[in-house]
């Protein structure tokens, strides 16, 4: 267990009005009190002095001006628990040993910037900084980071558009009808962010996913996380995503076609259980509309929550082989075994749970889904080993 203690000179306590579950603490600390070695492992980027923003924050560390905790966002910590003395305001602070989900979510700059330049502020000055720190129990740390970070990772992209590492992205989509509509920058008006087309490769990841025991939820929750996984991978010998960017088309086209298709297999399950379907009137559709796909544009008549689709579209991982080389290739083709058990995805995924934000987030409902492709893919290699081996006698 790794616990700070520190003075704080005030702390305010609020319960989440969404979700009680969730607590956050706001606290006004003074710069020399600021423990020196909290981690920054859970923030999605690391700290950058040398930035224009960076410099401004170091100078309005050093400056003789009081009001840094008013001027400044603060700094945003995920924690397991929070104690406050009110007669001695020392903070307690449980960052657990888990640094991946405890620590400085946002704010990494001004921390840095506080700790390395507040010995230049003079000794008869007082300048705080103001912490938030977010409790709960089951904290969804990758969506809270993704919302935290947005601006900053929209940089970070452009940032590998400069150095021209989407190359291979746009080499396996050049053909595609919307390859023209992908923002690779910041402040590009065209229609789809790049992101989008590293959530569904993501999702594919099987040398991080490779079976059921884990699961690429971040595919739902969290740009950031992605866009992590992705520049980690970018320099390893075997960067999977060179090799998942071939799949793109496919892999569009998978998502898109379970898009469209889901309403039908929901009527379908539902007949089948002698129920009228009102497919319309669940929670995260929105039916009877206009409708059209991101990447292809093909006409829907209801926009579904991704919190529905991305757990039956990450299922179709356990479809994918690699080879030494790290190529991927399909045992069989996605389409193929969406339309032998489609209905049972669908049925499976609104029957664990009709709230599209918890589906997306349940590890149970992407397991579960995972096991029911990767199901059908192993009765089909029996079925070719049966009929290998009856043509063998027959011979």
């Amino acid at each position: 267990m790794t616990v700070k203690k520190f003075k704080a000179q005030s702390l305010r306590t609020v319960v989440s009005p969404s979700d009680a579950n969730v607590t956050t603490y706001y606290a006004w600390v003074n710069f020399n009190d600021l423990p020196n070695d909290i981690s920054l492992d859970v923030n999605p980027r690391k700290p950058k002095m040398t930035t224009a923003v960076a410099k401004q924050l170091i100078q309005a560390v050093q400056s003789p001006d009081t009001d840094f905790d008013i001027n400044n966002r603060g700094i945003v910590i995920t924690a397991k628990s929070v104690k406050y003395n009110t007669s001695s305001r020392m903070l307690e602070v449980d960052l657990d040993e888990n640094t991946l989900k405890y620590g400085i979510l946002d704010g990494g700059h001004t921390y840095r910037a506080v700790i390395d330049y507040r010995d230049k502020v003079a000794a008869d000055t007082e300048k705080f900084v103001k912490l938030e720190i977010v409790v709960g129990n089951d904290l969804d740390v990758a969506a809270l980071a993704d919302a935290r970070n947005t601006s900053v990772q929209v940089s970070d992209i452009a940032l590998f558009e400069l150095d021209n590492k989407f190359g291979f992205v746009k080499d396996a989509i050049q053909n595609q009808s919307f390859a023209n509509e992908i923002a690779y920058k910041d402040n590009d008006t065209k229609r789809i962010e790049v992101a989008e087309l590293l959530k569904l490769m993501y999702a594919f990841n099987i040398q991080r996913f490779p079976d059921d025991s884990s699961v690429p939820i971040s595919a739902y929750s969290g740009k950031a996380a992605v866009f992590k996984d992705y520049r980690s991978s970018y320099g390893r010998e075997n960067n999977i995503y060179k090799s998942l960017a071939v799949q793109l088309p496919k892999l569009v086209d998978l998502f898109e076609t379970i898009q469209v298709e889901m309403p039908q297999k929901y009527t379908d399950f539902k007949n089948q259980n002698g129920a009228k379907s009102k497919f319309g009137r669940v929670r995260g559709v929105d039916g009877a509309g206009d409708y059209a796909t991101l990447f292809t544009q093909k006409k829907m008549n209801y926009s579904i929550s991704l919190g529905f689709i991305m757990p039956i579209f990450g299922a179709f991982r356990s479809l994918l082989k690699v080879n030494s080389e790290g190529q991927v290739s399909w045992d069989y083709d996605p389409i193929d075994i969406w339309n032998k058990v489609g209905v049972r995805l669908v049925q499976n995924t609104f029957e664990t749970d009709t709230n599209p934000q918890q589906a997306g987030k349940s590890k149970v409902l992407w397991q579960s889904n995972y096991r029911i492709v990767d199901g059908s893919r192993k009765d089909l290699l029996l079925k070719e080993l049966t009929n290998k081996l009856t043509q063998a006698k027959e011979k």
